[in-house]
């Protein structure tokens, strides 16, 4: 399937398109608001793993990689940072300061998080419990997928 900017995709391949800013409830209380999370409900999954990046040291960025089949929800749960989406084609940066709402990613779109806030803390929903094996690591190895290869080691078995 051609692009618009030209670039071969696989029919049905994940596109920046399904990637999505969703709204969660937020109870406001003069005590504080209360922010909560159903899965399958407020997001498009069931949450079995959550892990947070805090700490980050000024400048640095995290992620670098996409996903085979795990979906994510990321929130700003404190502070800010951005969010920079990857489909093999385009790319886009998303700005996350709120705790009410959150970045859906579906599976194989690249992401990177950087220009963190101090004090900031990044929340992750996953669909999948971790394995190493679910991993894209190198971008190239990400674009062949993307674009109908196997990629990687797949591919240099096959020469």
């Amino acid at each position: 399937m051609k692009t618009a900017v030209g670039e071969d995709r696989k029919a049905g391949a994940v596109a920046l398109r399904d990637c999505r800013r969703i709204e969660l409830p937020k109870i406001a209380d003069p005590r504080g608001n209360l922010t909560f999370i159903e899965g399958g409900r407020h997001i498009p999954f069931e949450v079995k793993r959550i892990f947070y990046l805090y700490d980050v040291p000024g400048g640095a960025w995290r992620a670098g990689h996409a996903l085979k089949t795990c979906q994510q929800f990321i929130i700003a749960a404190s502070g800010s940072f951005d969010v920079i989406l990857d489909d093999g084609v385009e790319r886009q940066r998303h700005h996350l300061n709120r705790s009410y709402y959150g970045l859906y990613v579906p599976p194989l779109i690249w992401r990177e998080i950087d220009n963190f806030s101090s004090g900031s803390v990044c929340l992750v929903l996953a669909s999948e419990r971790y394995s190493e094996d679910n991993y894209l690591r190198q971008y190239d190895e990400f674009v062949a997928v993307c674009r109908g290869g196997r990629g990687g080691e797949a591919e240099a078995q096959d020469a």
